[in-house]
């Protein structure tokens, strides 16, 4: 949950981060090797980055095996919902690149064939 909206703009402060949150949000859930593919960074960067949108409340990870899947927090507030909702509304162009590498890939399991 995010309790006050200064760890939220923080955290979507960040291009890589806010590319990340998009990308999520358009996906529903995005694996990392997924992420590290579509917007063309290391794994090491992309963790790192993820690392920090988890801190901040905005994200929630579950493990399947050797793959590591994120989503939005079911726990964010109405408020960080929405500010959410209206970013990925007017901002969604800034991941249509990352999307067609996603969409390249095919759908799972053969996307987890190509990068994992």
């Amino acid at each position: 949950m995010v309790s006050s909206p200064l760890p939220l703009f923080k955290a979507l402060a960040d291009d890589t981060r806010l590319q990340l949150v998009l990308l999520i949000m358009a996906e529903g859930e995005v694996c990392v090797c997924e992420m590290t593919h579509a917007l063309n960074l290391s794994q090491p960067k992309i963790s790192r980055h993820l690392a920090l949108l988890r801190q901040s409340g905005l994200l929630a990870d579950r493990r399947e095996g050797q793959w590591v899947y994120y989503r939005l927090s079911p726990a964010l507030d109405a408020g960080a919902q929405a500010i959410l909702q209206h970013t990925h509304h007017y901002y969604h162009s800034q991941v249509t690149v990352a999307l067609e590498r996603l969409q390249q890939m095919g759908n799972r399991p053969e996307r987890q064939r190509l990068c994992c």
